[in-house]
């Protein structure tokens, strides 16, 4: 049996009981953005925050506010603007950390403080080099305090699942009787499997004193592959709360993907009888928009939002779907907001068509933005034959990202070939006014960054540079993944076009302007970093 969980089977889900419902908590602002090059500045946090309150996720975990000021700001700031979710701020187990956090989340309609610590012996000894005991009483003191600022506080054990049982059962109970609502068992490395994960909850739920009281949460990353799998193990063992990333964004191998852990249970409702209270019909335009402001690229054939989830090449796939789609398509493309039907776009489609494209693609521009991007459509399909949806996609996600750059890039000429030097002009535009610069160097790449260097002085080191095609053809897009690091700070840009170098230097102009946002967060940090 499947069962809707958009907005319009409201009615059905009255009748369904509260003790199967499953709260999602995502982390994308927070620990999503802990994954390196995943730097989001203000308005990007804004864009993101308001489509997860929009799409129906319970509690957003919205930033770490006592790690710099401008995460203190935008955490303030999705506060006051959320509608329906409760707006979370994660705190250390310190003083000055919860009360950063309660200040932060005071104007959200329904704020939580989230605060955590490390029990497992290796974070005890290692990390924090704390005793088992003096840890145990930062779990009272650091639950006591929060509760006196916010009804709502949820305590995470970091590295739960490396915790000695009776140890972990010992802070368990203490959060609880400090007043805690919510527990949460972090699988924080990705180490345990779906089995010893329903123990660990089992466990807990049976042994500690007042767990009937509280909701327990999962928190898995995906070092084995398993966030998704643990997750839902936790959700049968009675978790009542799933903390998930969009796309899986997060540290090392990521989070529990939000996309997989909904259309699970929506697919295998037989088997998981559970309902969240998502629209899963937005979460193909949320995917998207999180990949466009961090310019982390979705894998082809990621689940749910990849590519190539609802696409089939082979004969025998094709025959089948076109017979009957359930042969091969264990969910349709609507219910996650993807149109299985592609209208080809081409040099004389017009504005209305553009805009229709565009909405079935899941976007919603203003005015001046869609000029902007359908200039850039006529500018492609002039080039291309067929503009395909991954064009468009690419092209529109281009200018999301560029919205609020410092660094622009206006023109481009580019001088290549096997005899003489290869020789760069380019023309940015920085803060408002047009610089051009011309450089050489060691292949046209080369010379395109270095006349961007010229214009834009840094030092960054490139460990990466990467191109790919968009789509098929001769003509079709290249999209240039650039990564920079500085400092020990990385970031990525993307950029996209049929001209591989102009698609470079927009993938270098971006990763820059990425630089900039982080060099800001530097010198406006006060306090603790996160950890």
């Amino acid at each position: 049996m499947t069962v809707s969980n958009s907005p319009a089977s409201a009615d059905a889900f009255a009748a369904r009981s509260e003790k199967d419902r499953i709260l999602i908590f995502d982390t994308t602002l927070r620990d999503g953005e802990q994954c390196p090059g995943a730097t989001m500045n203000f308005e990007e946090k804004m864009q993101v925050a308001e489509i997860l309150d929009e799409m129906g996720v319970d509690i957003i975990e919205a930033g770490f506010p006592a790690a710099s000021v401008g995460d203190f700001e935008s955490v303030a700031e999705i506060a006051k603007r959320s509608n329906n979710a409760v707006i979370a701020g994660l705190a250390r187990a310190n003083p000055k950390d919860i009360d950063r956090a309660g200040e932060a989340v005071r104007h959200a309609k329904r704020g939580r403080i989230h605060t955590f610590i490390g029990t497992s012996p290796l974070h005890r000894q290692y990390q924090l080099q704390m005793s088992a005991e003096q840890v145990y009483e930062a779990v009272v003191m650091s639950v006591t305090r929060a509760r006196n600022l916010i009804d709502d506080v949820e305590w995470s054990a970091m590295d739960a699942t490396r915790t000695e049982p009776d140890y972990l059962c010992r802070v368990v109970e203490a959060a609880i009787k400090s007043g805690a609502t919510t527990i949460n068992i972090p699988d924080t490395v990705g180490y345990t499997v779906p089995d010893e994960f329903v123990d660990i909850i089992t466990m807990l739920k049976e042994r500690v004193p007042g767990a009937d009281d509280v909701i327990f949460s999962t928190h898995c990353h995906n070092d084995l592959g398993l966030a998704v799998a643990n997750s839902l193990a936790g959700v049968k063992a009675g978790a009542r709360q799933i903390e998930c990333t969009i796309n899986g964004l997060g540290e090392r191998a990521g989070n529990a993907a939000l996309e997989e852990v909904v259309m699970a249970i929506k697919t295998r409702n037989d088997v998981m009888p559970y309902w969240t209270n998502i629209d899963s019909t937005m979460i193909a335009r949320a995917s998207r928009l999180v990949s466009a402001v961090t310019a982390f690229p979705v894998q082809y054939n990621k689940a749910i939002v990849g590519k190539n989830a609802f696409a089939h090449e082979s004969g025998i796939h094709q025959d089948g779907v076109l017979k009957n789609a359930s042969t091969y398509e264990i969910m349709t493309p609507e219910s996650v907001g993807v149109r299985a039907s592609s209208l080809v776009m081409g040099k004389h489609s017009g504005r209305h068509a553009f805009r229709e494209k565009l909405r079935d693609l899941g976007y919603e521009l203003g005015d001046n933005a869609f000029e902007d991007a359908f200039v850039r459509f006529k500018a492609l399909a002039d080039r291309k034959k067929h503009v395909y949806d991954e064009d468009i996609e690419a092209l529109v996600d281009q200018e999301i990202a560029q919205a609020n750059d410092r660094v622009k890039v206006l023109a481009l000429t580019v001088i290549a070939g096997t005899s003489g030097p290869q020789k760069a002009t380019i023309t940015l535009e920085v803060n408002g006014k047009q610089e051009t610069a011309e450089a050489t160097g060691d292949g046209p790449v080369d010379a395109t960054f270095n006349a961007i260097k010229a214009i834009v002085p840094h030092e960054a080191r490139l460990p990466l540079y990467q191109v790919h095609a968009v789509t098929e053809g001769t003509d079709a897009q290249a999209e240039v993944s650039v990564r920079l690091e500085e400092n020990g700070k990385t970031v990525t840009g993307r950029g996209a076009d049929t001209d591989t170098m102009v698609a470079s230097a927009r993938a270098y102009v971006s990763a820059l302007n990425k630089l900039a946002i982080k060099r800001d967060r530097v010198h406006a940090q006060s306090g603790g970093t996160a950890a």
